[in-house]
């Protein structure tokens, strides 16, 4: 059952409305998580921008960017965003192979995204504050500065988003629900 009431166009409030309306234009619907967000306006327009950062101004490759979210999707075991970003994944063309080592924590095809998905991961557990091995490991990659930094990025646009399921019990869309999920712990 969802804890937090989800929002629309005739419930918002009048700051909410207008990010409605542009989570709608880049969905073609209401995404349930934005539905919930939109109790806090300033929450779903700080994670609308970080969306739209990662999504569009770091170095990532749509595998590396995927990499990034469903590593931290996966961690925080969130039974909405790795149903979400599998579609997602899909629309961005990326190898099943690739989402579905992701999603079953299985290796990577290659050592340089599993390096990616392994610093992530450190960054996670760590709270930021990875080991110098594991920051040379990630460098060896052909991975930088520039990487690590984008990776926080990440990091807080998935807090908002896993946290905020959490919290709302947010129900899978429908079009991502044949993409639901079960975390490997629990299968």
């Amino acid at each position: 059952m969802t804890k937090f009431e989800k929002l629309d166009e005739t419930s918002a409030t009048p700051a909410a409305l207008p990010l409605i309306e542009k989570s709608k234009a880049a969905f073609g619907r209401l995404p349930g998580l934005h539905a919930v967000m939109a109790r806090a306006p300033a929450l779903l327009d700080g994670y609308q921008v970080l969306h739209r950062l990662f999504a569009e101004e770091t170095s990532f490759d749509a595998d590396e960017k995927t990499v990034v979210w469903q590593t931290i999707n996966v961690y925080h075991q969130c039974h909405y965003c790795v149903p979400a970003h599998t579609g997602i994944a899909k629309a961005m063309k990326v190898d099943d192979a690739i989402t579905d080592a992701l999603r079953d924590e299985t290796p990577l095809p290659t050592q340089k995204l599993e390096a990616l998905r392994t610093f992530t991961l450190a960054m996670a557990e760590s709270r930021g504050n990875p080991t110098d091995a594991q920051l040379e490991a990630f460098y060896a990659e052909g991975y930088g500065e520039q990487q690590v930094l984008e990776i926080v990025l990440g990091l807080a646009q998935k807090v908002m988003s896993n946290y905020t399921n959490h919290l709302a019990e947010t129900p899978v869309d429908a079009p991502m629900q044949k993409f639901a999920w079960t975390p490997k712990a629990q299968r």
